[in-house]
């Protein structure tokens, strides 16, 4: 048991007895290139969705990045507190499905993020998921956010054995390149780099925290959609998505109707049904004209897509529907950089 474990970077102390804090927001990385000096850790960027984890004494609570409570969606994870019931903790990871190759599959995560307490239970044996847990925030009375990433790495890995559904993956240090080009080599999504004295900042986006994407994927808020034409005739046709400037205006980067199954249309266009607006929120490079009926709602839901490159006129190409992004802040989404544009 984890709990019998001598945990040496925390003392004990009288503020073992502290009440475990509420769940900040997660700390994110920057889109950059490798980095190719010294003091760096590397860990492989996950496809899935990113939640903190809150277990006492055994009770287990779950929070997306946008704070929402997701526990009842991800059952099997409270055998995670079960495991950890000695203490009261704040992790930090990422919740993955994978698919039947071993990579992470966001498609099929999210057959497990848009069901009630009810039906997630069925879909636990269908769409099994792991969480893979890469920091730690507080123990036992203690904040740890402070302390450099090596030692709260070390923590992490003397507290959380492998479970049936999480474990910590690995970290490297040094030779960056040579974990690119193997994550490139297997499918995934690419690397993330971490200073090895790096504290965690909540809710802030550090350059001390660097994600190198192998595949060009973007998140987007959706500010209205569009029907469909010939066999989708009435129904939702594409995503009008947008992403913030460096002023907070809204900027439009195109529409997305590829890679949407025909569920996930009719659940879309009932979630954007509440958000309808008379005028689009858009308010950098608005098309003058649509070549079909277009219906604006408010700029709340954000999601992820795939795609080719940008123009240069700044709208997507050959863009692909991925999934909807729960742990994501919609006005925090801006565009991010690819290595070479």
């Amino acid at each position: 048991m984890a709990g019998n474990r001598t945990l040496s970077v925390v003392p004990a102390g009288p503020e073992a007895e502290a009440p475990l804090p509420p769940a900040p927001a997660p700390m994110k990385a920057v889109s950059d290139a490798l980095p190719r000096d010294e003091g760096w850790a590397f860990e492989v960027k996950w496809d899935g969705m990113r939640i903190l984890a809150a277990c006492e004494r055994g009770k287990l609570r779950l929070s997306s990045g946008r704070s929402n409570d997701v526990t009842a969606s991800f059952g099997e994870l409270q055998a995670l507190a079960d495991e950890l019931s000695d203490h009261r903790v704040l992790l930090d990871g990422e919740v993955v499905a994978f698919g039947p190759r071993g990579r992470p599959d966001f498609g099929r995560l999210q057959q497990r993020m848009h069901v009630g307490a009810a039906a997630a239970v069925a879909r636990a044996a269908e769409v099994p998921v792991t969480y893979l847990l890469f920091d730690i925030l507080w123990l036992d009375g203690h904040d740890v956010t402070g302390q450099p990433y090596t030692d709260r790495r070390r923590l992490l890995e003397a507290l959380v054995e492998p479970g049936p559904s999480w474990r910590v993956p690995p970290s490297h240090e040094g030779d960056g390149e040579a974990w690119l080009r193997a994550v490139t080599e297997q499918g995934l999504e690419g690397l993330v780099a971490k200073r090895l004295d790096s504290t965690y900042e909540a809710g802030k986006r550090s350059h001390n925290w660097r994600k190198i994407k192998v595949r060009r994927r973007q998140e987007l808020v959706v500010a209205g959609w569009v029907e469909g034409d010939g066999g989708l005739a009435g129904q939702l046709g594409g995503l009008v998505v947008a992403h913030h400037d460096d002023e907070g205006r809204l900027v439009y980067a195109g529409r997305v109707g590829s890679g949407i199954s025909d569920p996930e249309r009719r659940r879309l266009r009932g979630e954007l049904a509440t958000r309808s607006t008379d005028t689009s929120p858009i308010e950098v490079g608005l098309p003058t004209s649509w070549d079909r009926p277009v219906h604006h709602c408010r700029p709340e839901l954000v999601v992820e897509v795939a795609f080719a490159e940008w123009t240069g006129d700044g709208v997507l190409r050959h863009p692909s529907y991925v999934g909807e992004r729960l742990d994501v802040d919609p006005a925090r989404v801006a565009r991010e950089p690819f290595p070479g544009d």
